[in-house]
């Protein structure tokens, strides 16, 4: 039977299957296969077969629609791909206005990822409570003047709940961001009792209190539906197979000025007749924005 990974730890499954939720290990077989890659990750769906009650075994995961992935270190120095999620419809950037204060630059970096998948993706400027609005807001403009939507929130307030319930509803999502920022709390308060119900979950499971050391689909409580995932907090997000010559599509506000670089294949770093830094210089593209690219290029990603 075909099923939907909701949560994976420690070579074990819990995979969602019309026989109920059932906890599965690999077939030998596809541990033995060399990937560069997680076989098996939330989001993918898989084909199981029913050993108990409530066992099973994965027999073959199905190809990604999507993916939410970062560069990981291999065995032996060698890189690999972690993926946080599969076949994911859209991703909500979770950054707190302060405590810990916005780093643009991971911001971008998640941003480069999400365009390199094309992803739908969503901005969370969570804990607005600890500053103004016009602050808030002045710390996001430029994300929301190149056309990323921004929600604000505060869960001390119940600002922004809603309209970030209503982005859940119908779709697999995944809520990722820094330690600190507060996605925990955030789900919790768009949908109530999520916690007291991941926490009966885990006692079932013989796992202990939960805590978000692992990645973990949960139903959105809807009549539409839908899947959110929240995953462990990300300290550092490598790049996975990004060519550097795709980077610059990556920043969505350069795209209209790629074609206006007097050589082909131009950086945008050194070259004269460079549209991009043409259109920096008028103001169409932002310093901040333009050596963020720099940086992440010069890291021969």
């Amino acid at each position: 039977m075909q099923g939907l990974v909701l949560k994976a730890q420690s070579g074990f499954f819990w995979v969602k299957t019309d026989a109920g939720v059932l906890e599965c290990t690999l077939r030998g077989r596809l541990k033995k296969e060399r990937q560069s890659s997680d076989i098996a990750v939330i989001g993918d769906i898989v084909e199981v077969k029913q050993i108990s009650p409530t066992h099973g075994a994965i027999e073959a995961v199905q190809p990604r629609r999507t993916r939410l992935a970062r560069r990981a270190a291999g065995s032996r120095g060698v890189w690999s791909e972690d993926v946080l999620v599969a076949n994911v419809d859209q991703v909500l950037l979770v950054f707190a206005c302060a405590n810990p204060p916005l780093s643009p630059r991971m911001l971008d970096r998640y941003l480069v990822l999400t365009e390199a998948e094309e992803l739908e993706t969503v901005i969370v400027a969570n804990k607005t409570d600890l500053m103004s609005d016009e602050q808030a807001h002045a710390l996001f403009a430029v994300y929301e003047q190149i056309g990323y939507p921004v929600i604000y929130t505060s869960t001390k307030h119940h600002t922004g709940i809603d309209e970030l319930r209503g982005r859940l509803a119908g779709h697999i999502s995944v809520v990722t961001g820094k330690s600190g920022v507060g996605k925990s709390s955030l789900l919790n308060a768009v949908q109530p009792g999520l916690g007291l119900a991941t926490g009966e979950v885990s006692e079932l499971l013989h796992k202990g209190r939960h805590t978000t050391t692992v990645a973990e689909l949960h139903p959105v409580d809807d009549a539409a539906g839908g899947f959110v995932a929240d995953t462990p907090g990300i300290r550092e997000l490598g790049l996975w197979r990004l060519a550097k010559e795709s980077l610059d599509w990556c920043y969505r506000e350069f795209r209209p000025f790629l074609g206006e670089c007097y050589f082909a294949g131009c950086t945008h770093i050194h070259e004269p007749d460079c549209g991009v830094r043409a259109a920096m210089a008028g103001s169409q593209v932002t310093e901040e924005r333009y050596n963020s690219y720099v940086k992440l290029y010069e890291e021969a990603i």
